[in-house]
């Protein structure tokens, strides 16, 4: 697949997961109504609020990233070296500069965020700018703005307020079950049984495929960006090389949950032994030795 057929891609799977998005939330006020006999009332409520989160998670989610990051803006004069990087790689790559933030962390990663290239922004950490040479940390960025131009950043944006959300509906669906009022006998027992499966069903594999949704749409995207980002520099090795120091860092992002953590250039979770083997299967990013070997093939 070439670059324009991913972001074609990318753009359609935007639109289908907040189709399936909005789906999810008006099935579970129907479930709602159901259970607590309220009527249409919770329907509405539920449709009301699948249409305010998805709209939120397309024009707001990047500044929902931002904000959990702790991220912080920067100009110009405050951090020339950066922001020249950036905006030559810009130019490079063929996008517009895009908001430039720095995390104050000393763990090294990065992540880029927006719904489009027009509203796009990037998020470096203190660590990986004072730990990564000039060529390194290029391909980083360029890495970065290859999400940008292919538009994976709307698709990751949106990701994380639905699978926030899935799993406080999940949740929420299990408190109702187990502590919540009760549907009184009158109606047919058979329809009420299989509902209630139903429920108990969606409460425990919600969570689950929120997480395998981020798995397909995370690790695929992450070896497109780096082919194009080390593309952009003409020196994949330069991007190689920083993931190995990535890799060899043991401090975490003190600000990175189960949300956002697709975002970041690599898994912003540290772990050793099994815990890391575990880590890897589970992980939205491929395993870094992967990534490396593929930039270093001739």
């Amino acid at each position: 697949m070439n670059i324009y057929s991913q972001i074609d891609s990318n753009k359609r799977k935007s639109i289908v997961l907040l189709s399936l998005f909005i789906v999810l939330i008006s099935a579970v006020g129907y479930w709602a109504s159901w259970y607590f006999e309220a009527g249409p009332g919770i329907l509405v409520i539920a449709l009301l609020v699948a249409t305010g989160m998805a709209l939120t998670s397309y024009y707001r989610g990047d500044r929902i990233a931002l904000a959990v990051a702790h991220a912080k803006p920067i100009v110009k004069e405050e951090n020339p070296y950066v922001y020249r990087l950036v905006e030559n790689l810009c130019i490079t790559i063929g996008v517009p500069t895009p908001k430039i933030y720095i995390i104050p962390d000393s763990a090294l990663n990065a992540f880029a965020t927006g719904r489009d290239p027009q509203h796009a922004s990037i998020a470096l950490t203190t660590g990986i700018i004072e730990a990564l040479e000039n060529e390194e940390l290029e391909g980083v960025i360029a890495h970065e703005l290859s999400h940008v131009k292919n538009y994976d950043i709307r698709l990751a944006t949106i990701v994380i307020v639905c699978v926030g959300l899935i799993a406080l509906i999940a949740d929420f669906t299990t408190r109702s079950m187990f502590f919540g009022g009760r549907r009184s006998n009158s109606g047919n027992r058979n329809a009420a049984g299989i509902l209630l499966i139903i429920g108990l069903i969606f409460a425990i594999l919600a969570p689950i495929a929120a997480q395998l949704i981020q798995l397909a749409i995370s690790r695929k995207r992450e070896f497109l960006a780096d082919a194009s980002g080390a593309l952009a520099t003409r020196y994949p090795e330069g991007l190689a090389r920083a993931l190995e120091k990535i890799g060899a860092s043991k401090q975490p992002l003190h600000s990175a949950n189960r949300a956002t953590a697709h975002l970041y250039i690599a898994n912003p979770f540290k772990a050793d032994g099994f815990a890391k083997v575990a880590s890897n299967l589970f992980s939205t990013h491929p395993p870094l030795a992967l990534r490396i070997k593929r930039l270093r093939q001739p």
